[in-house]
């Protein structure tokens, strides 16, 4: 059965922008998207727009208004949240079955997340994004929890048969082990759901020099946000081994909290959260193999070798929640602190 992007051609693109006002002169480039289809388009004066295509059945209406809402109010208060523009006073629009918006183009590259300005400037953006988020709740959008990213995904993979038979038994064990792990975790350190950002990762924070006017972090992509912890929109941006994890995590902290206080609680959900988007990907993966863009971008999904290394990563992901529940909430009480142990260390 042919996929509903397979009718989003360029003429589609291009047409949908032209009865929106919009003097486009035929130049668009896609951009580098799967969930959605997003192309930037030139504008008959040199300035070019970026037109995102909702992934059909996705979200509806109501989700995706949550959404420009939440960016409307994020640039309200002056937050760099690159958020859609209102054409003929709206913002969601309808074309050849397809939702979509355009939102002005912004440049940048990847932040220097090695760089400790950097961290602990994303960190007061983070915390500014959530002083916005705490204020309202959203009332169509999901919650990130245990039932709607592990269990549900679990679910949906075995009623689908998605796991090969060779690795469904032994996946299944560690998938059931890692989410009653993850469960004794959450009820242990209980936290408060806010509107987050919800998919928090360095590529969707566009870094301009900051020589340049309103040089910094801007933030795109909203399309995941979702109520969670507040520490979802933190953990992402860490990597490296434990002692490069921690000290990047301190650095954000200590932006963070010169604009918000974060529940030090949550630090112990850093593992949990991990383990539970490992799941949720799986299954978002499985329910996309129909798109025409899977096999360009995917071509190493479904495989017994897939399997398997997910199945080592579970393991790994049991040890480490186990391991690390109770030592996150103590390990980074300050900053200074921290700098002396690695010191001496």
């Amino acid at each position: 059965m042919a996929h509903a992007y397979e009718a989003l051609t360029p003429d589609v693109v291009l047409d949908a922008l032209s009865d929106l006002g919009l003097p486009v002169d035929g130049r668009l480039m896609a951009l580098s998207s799967y969930e959605n289809r997003v192309y930037q388009v030139m504008l008959d004066d040199g300035q070019a727009v970026v037109a995102k295509f909702y992934r059909p059945a996705r979200w509806s209406d109501e989700q995706i208004l949550e959404e420009h809402a939440f960016a409307d109010a994020l640039m309200g208060e002056e937050i760099p949240m690159v958020g859609p523009l209102a054409l003929h006073g709206q913002t969601l629009h309808h074309a050849a079955g397809f939702a979509f918006s355009v939102s002005p183009r912004r440049g940048g590259r990847t932040p220097e997340l090695d760089d400790e300005e950097v961290l602990e400037w994303v960190g007061r953006f983070i915390a500014r994004i959530h002083v916005v988020g705490q204020q309202q709740v959203f009332a169509t959008r999901p919650t990130l929890n245990l039932q709607t990213f592990a269990i549900d995904s679990r679910n949906w993979l075995l009623e689908h048969n998605v796991i090969p038979l060779d690795q469904q038994t032994n996946w299944t064990s560690w998938c059931d082990k890692a989410i009653a792990i993850a469960s004794e975790v959450f009820a242990a350190h209980p936290s408060t759901s806010i509107r987050l950002h919800g998919d928090c990762h360095p590529g969707n924070i566009l870094w301009t020099p900051t020589d340049q006017a309103n040089g910094g972090p801007h933030f795109v992509d909203l399309d995941d946000a979702r109520m969670g912890p507040a520490i979802q929109d933190l953990w992402m941006l860490i990597s490296g081994d434990r002692k490069q994890k921690t000290y990047q995590l301190s650095l954000l902290l200590e932006g963070y909290e010169q604009m918000r206080e974060l529940n030090r609680t949550e630090l112990a959900l850093i593992e949990p959260l991990r383990t539970l988007r490992l799941i949720h990907y799986s299954a978002w993966l499985a329910k996309r193999r129909d798109d025409p863009a899977f096999v360009q971008h995917f071509s190493w999904f479904g495989s017994s070798d897939y399997w398997a290394g997910q199945i080592h990563m579970l393991e790994e992901q049991c040890e480490a929640m186990q391991e690390r529940s109770e030592e996150h909430t103590s390990e980074l009480q300050s900053h200074s602190d921290l700098v002396c142990r690695l010191l001496l260390e």
